[in-house]
C-alpha cells in the first residue's frame, strides 16, 4: 500500500511539473529575455522564464546601517550570511521621515543624500550576493515617521486634518507621498549607476508597511488609496512588481471570512480580497503573528490558528485572486512566556511546510520572509523576533533546509520546462522556415 501511495504522489508531482512547464513555456516571450527582473505570471513568480521562489528575511535596518561607515560592515555580513544559507530575498525600508539627522526625507521633498547613499549601498551589496530586495515606501506606524509625519507636515502648511487616517484622503498628504514615490523610483544609484526603476536587484515595491484605516471599516478609503497609488507607481516604473503591504485581514467584502479566519477583533479597515484585486497589485501578502494576535492562547492553539490562517489565504490566492501569495512577515518572540527555541522552530516549520506544499502542487504560494535577520553586535535593535544565525543553530537549520527544498523544486520545474522546449523542433519539422519557433 505504501509503495502504491508513493507512486501515486510521484505521478501527481510529475503531472504538476509538466503542467507548470507548459504554462511557463507558453508565455516565454512575455517573461523571459534574461533581464533578471522577477515578474508575476499567473499565480507564480518567474525570472528569465523559470519559476522563482522567495525564501528570505526582513531587515528593516539596512539603509540606516548602510549610511553609517562604522556600521556598514553589518550590512555586508548579513547579506553574505543570508546568501550562504540560500536566502534569496530581503525586505527593508526605503523610508525614514522627519526628525533626526539620519532621516531619509527630513521635510517634504527634501532628502538626506548620505542616507540615500546608504540605500544605494544596500542595493549594491544585495546585487553582489544575488539577493533580491523588496522596498517599502512608508510606514503605517509612527516609527521612522510614518503616516503621522506626513499628516504633521500637512498641518504645518495649514491643512485642517482630523486624524492620521486622513493620510489616505487629504490631497496635500497624497501629493507628498506621490513625490516620495517618484523620488525613490527614479533615484540613480551612486554606486552602480543604475536607476532604481531599472534595477533588477529590486524584486518589488511595497506601498506601505501594514496599512490600516480604522476610521473606515468598510475598506473603501483604503481601496481608493491603493488604487490611486498603484496607478501612480506603475506610471513611473513598468519593470517591477508592486504589492500593498497588507497583513491579510479579511474585510467587509467577505464577512464570513472575517468571522471564521481573522483573529477576534481584528477588522482594521483593510480587505485582503478586495485590495489585492486592484489593477497594478501584482501579488498578495500576508503577515503571521499568532503570539501577538492570540497572546492569551497557549502555543499549540497559536500554531493551530496559524495553520488555518495560512490555509485560507493560500486557497483564496489560488482560487479568487489568481495571483501569487508571499508570506511577507512571520516570527516567534523569545519574550513570549514559556518560550523555547523549539517553539520558534515549530512555527517556522508550519509556515515553511505550507509554502512548500503549495509550491510543489503548482499553487499560488511563492515564498516567505521571516522577521527578522540581524548581525551579531546589534543588541539595541533586538525586538525578541530577531534571528542571529550563530546564536540560533536549530532555527538556522530549519531556514537552510527550506532554502534547499525550494531551490530543488525550482530546478525540477526548470528541467521539466527545458524538456518540453527540447521537443519543439521535432514537432516543427516540415512546418516551414519558422517551424519549431
Amino acid at each position: 500500500m505504501m509503495r502504491r501511495l508513493l507512486g501515486a504522489h510521484r505521478l501527481v508531482a510529475l503531472i504538476v511539473l509538466v503542467c507548470v512547464a507548459h504554462e511557463l513555456g507558453g508565455r516565454e516571450a512575455e517573461a523571459a529575455g534574461g533581464d533578471g527582473f522577477v515578474r508575476a505570471q499567473g499565480t507564480r513568480f518567474v525570472m528569465n522564464g523559470n519559476p522563482y521562489y522567495a525564501n528570505g528575511f526582513n531587515a528593516y535596518w539596512l539603509m540606516s546601517f548602510g549610511a553609517d561607515p562604522a556600521q556598514r560592515g553589518k550590512v555586508t555580513a548579513v547579506l553574505s550570511e543570508a546568501a550562504g544559507h540560500g536566502l534569496s530575498v530581503a525586505r527593508t525600508w526605503a523610508f525614514s521621515d522627519g526628525g533626526g539627522s539620519n532621516a531619509l526625507q527630513y521635510s517634504p521633498g527634501n532628502y538626506n543624500e548620505n542616507t540615500f547613499k546608504g540605500l544605494d549601498f544596500v542595493l549594491s551589496e544585495a546585487r553582489k550576493y544575488g539577493i533580491k530586495v523588496i522596498l517599502s515606501l512608508v510606514n503605517s506606524y509612527d516609527s521612522f515617521g510614518g503616516r503621522k509625519q506626513y499628516v504633521d507636515w500637512a498641518r504645518a502648511q495649514g491643512q485642517a486634518i482630523g486624524s492620521v487616517d486622513d493620510f489616505f484622503s487629504n490631497p496635500v498628504v497624497k501629493g507628498f507621498y506621490k513625490n516620495h514615490v517618484k523620488t525613490v523610483l527614479t533615484r540613480k544609484n551612486t554606486i552602480t549607476g543604475v536607476a532604481y526603476r531599472d534595477d533588477p536587484t529590486i524584486l518589488a515595491w511595497e506601498l506601505m508597511n501594514e496599512p490600516r484605516c480604522q476610521s473606515d471599516l468598510t475598506g473603501h478609503t483604503m481601496q481608493s488609496w491603493i488604487t490611486e497609488m498603484a496607478a501612480h507607481v506603475k506610471s513611473i516604473d513598468g519593470n517591477h512588481m508592486l504589492e500593498a503591504g497588507l497583513e491579510g485581514f479579511y474585510g467587509a467584502s467577505t464577512p464570513s471570512r472575517v468571522a471564521a479566519v481573522n483573529p477576534s477583533g481584528y477588522q482594521l479597515g483593510t480587505d485582503f480580497l478586495a485590495h489585492n484585486q486592484i489593477p497594478g497589485i501584482d501579488f498578495a501578502t500576508v503577515h503571521s503573528y499568532p503570539d501577538q494576535w492570540l497572546s492569551n492562547k497557549d502555543d499549540q492553539e497559536q500554531l493551530t490558528f496559524l495553520g488555518k490562517w495560512l490555509d485560507a489565504h493560500i486557497a483564496d490566492a489560488q482560487a479568487v485572486l489568481r495571483k501569487p501569495l508571499l508570506i511577507a512577515e512571520f516570527g516567534k518572540s523569545w519574550k513570549d512566556p514559556g518560550y523555547s527555541s523549539g517553539q520558534r522552530d515549530a512555527l517556522f516549520g508550519v509556515v515553511y511546510a505550507k509554502i512548500y506544499e503549495s509550491a510543489r502542487r503548482g499553487g499560488a504560494t511563492v515564498g516567505g520572509l521571516f522577521w527578522q535577520l540581524m548581525a551579531a553586535g546589534m543588541d539595541s535593535y533586538r525586538d525578541g523576533y530577531e534571528v542571529v544565525f550563530r546564536e540560533a543553530p536549530s532555527t538556522t537549520g530549519v531556514i537552510t533546509t527550506q532554502s534547499r527544498r525550494l531551490h530543488s523544486l525550482g530546478k525540477a520545474f526548470a528541467r521539466a520546462q527545458s524538456g518540453r522546449q527540447a521537443q519543439k523542433p521535432a514537432r516543427g519539422k516540415g512546418a516551414g522556415v519558422n517551424g519549431g519557433n
